[in-house]
């Protein structure tokens, strides 16, 4: 990523689209799109998801969708405003739920999608059991058939790539549709 360094006596003149500063060094009357330093803090795929939320990039909806796909190893593809901000995979359940959890905190999104691979549904229900035990929000959850999802790549399955590529395919089909109430509203 290209970017210039400025004094702050130089954002009101500044060109580009984004200012990344401290609230000390920021001007009080300057209009421009800001970041600040305490954004540092946030999870590099809110980073992403913020960055598109402030620059408005060109989106119809304003979706967050998750594809999951479960397994030994479990990919994860997540789609922000019609956007791939992050493909990953993990091998603990836990981690990525607590993962999953600030994505769906850090960015605000009129609908929060979350489409799990029905191809091993013990760890697909203990993924959205966990989900809801400890997210205390709403979301919408699909499960989806994830068959003809993996494709062969050569030298096996390369640092999860099968797995992120797989979660990515179950992030763009469609499913039966729940929305998920947090256990806070249902009791």
């Amino acid at each position: 990523m290209s970017f210039d360094s400025i004094l702050p006596k130089d954002i009101q003149d500044y060109s580009g689209h984004l200012i990344f500063t401290t609230q000390k060094e920021f001007p009080k009357t300057c209009k421009k799109i800001i970041f600040y330093e305490d954004i540092l803090e946030c999870h590099p795929t809110v980073f992403r998801g913020l960055m598109i939320q402030k620059l408005h990039l060109d989106f119809e909806e304003e979706n967050l969708i998750l594809g999951i796909d479960p397994g030994q190893r479990m990919g994860l593809s997540v789609f922000y405003c019609g956007t791939e901000i992050e493909r990953s995979v993990d091998t603990s359940i836990e981690k990525l739920v607590l993962h999953i959890i600030s994505i769906l905190s850090g960015l605000r999104a009129k609908r929060k999608i979350i489409k799990v691979g029905d191809g091993n549904m013990q760890i697909a229900n203990e993924i959205v059991t966990l989900l809801n035990l400890k997210f205390c929000s709403s979301f919408e959850l699909e499960f989806v058939d994830e068959r003809k999802t993996s494709l062969k790549i050569k030298n096996f399955n390369q640092r999860g790539k099968r797995d992120m590529l797989s979660a990515r395919y179950i992030s763009q089909r469609e499913g039966c549709r729940h929305s998920i109430l947090p256990l806070s509203i249902t009791g």
